[in-house]
């Protein structure tokens, strides 16, 4: 079985993230945190920028797509709303592996708890609301 997947919610999903991305990042909400917790300068060219950007672009529309074929299968499985299914779907997936994984390489490499929970935060937001956008926009013919 293939999936029903809506390109279109993708793509805006894929968007969302780098606006929710832009917004918690930025210095007046968690930026100047995460970055003296991370030890990040803030400072460099933004030059510096483009090949993380480039790669979160990438990365997003692969956690949207993920989402949206797991949604459509679990919604297949389960039935009931399909916007319930990509919420609760985004929140299994996001606690069964990227807060785990974060968690356990996080501890590995010492890096303290305060700045996992702002980026395990952070992708949970991420999730969620490109899990409202597929929710809201299934594949024609699903619902």
């Amino acid at each position: 079985m293939v999936p029903e997947i809506n390109y279109w919610a993708v793509l805006l999903a894929t968007a969302s993230s780098m606006v929710v991305g832009s917004i918690w990042y930025t210095p007046k909400v968690f930026g100047t945190r995460w970055a003296r917790l991370a030890n990040v300068d803030m400072d460099r060219p933004g030059a510096s920028a483009l090949w993380p950007i480039i790669t979160t672009v990438i990365v997003s529309f692969v956690t949207a797509w993920v989402l949206a074929g797991a949604t459509s299968i679990s919604w297949h499985f389960y039935g009931g709303g399909y916007l319930a299914g990509a919420l609760g779907t985004a929140v299994i997936l996001w606690a069964g592996f990227t807060a785990a994984r974060f968690i356990t390489h996080d501890a590995f490499e010492g890096r303290p708890t305060s700045l996992t929970v702002l980026n395990i935060a952070h992708e949970l937001v991420t999730v969620i609301i490109m899990a409202l956008i597929i929710g809201v926009w299934p594949p024609a013919g699903t619902v």
